[in-house]
């Protein structure tokens, strides 16, 4: 568990993925992508891991995913085969905001 603040670049240590957090909690947080925690993008991610079961969703480019509480988003910068959750919970790719009519 770690402290995010927005900005942060992040992968994942068992598939291709790679992260930006937008918001963050102010509190500790548990991100991990295919099962694993995710690290920090210029680190150094322990080898021979592979995706769990159930975390192999995938993640698509550009997509910005959330929590259920909503204080934790995440932007896929490269896409991967894992699935990204927050305290085992899978997070959901944020949805559009609906535009005004212009009646």
């Amino acid at each position: 568990m770690a402290v995010l603040k927005a900005g942060t670049r992040l992968k994942s240590a068992v598939c291709n993925t790679e992260v930006m957090v937008v918001a963050a909690p102010k509190d500790e947080v548990d991100v991990s992508c295919g099962g694993a925690p995710l690290v920090a993008l210029g680190g150094e991610a322990p080898g021979g891991g592979e995706i769990a079961e159930g975390a192999g969703e995938g993640t698509q480019i550009g997509k910005r995913y959330i929590n259920e509480a909503g204080d934790l988003e995440i932007l896929c910068t490269k896409p991967g085969e894992g699935s990204l959750a927050s305290g085992g919970a899978l997070l959901t790719i944020k949805g559009a905001k609906p535009l005004p009519s212009s009646d």
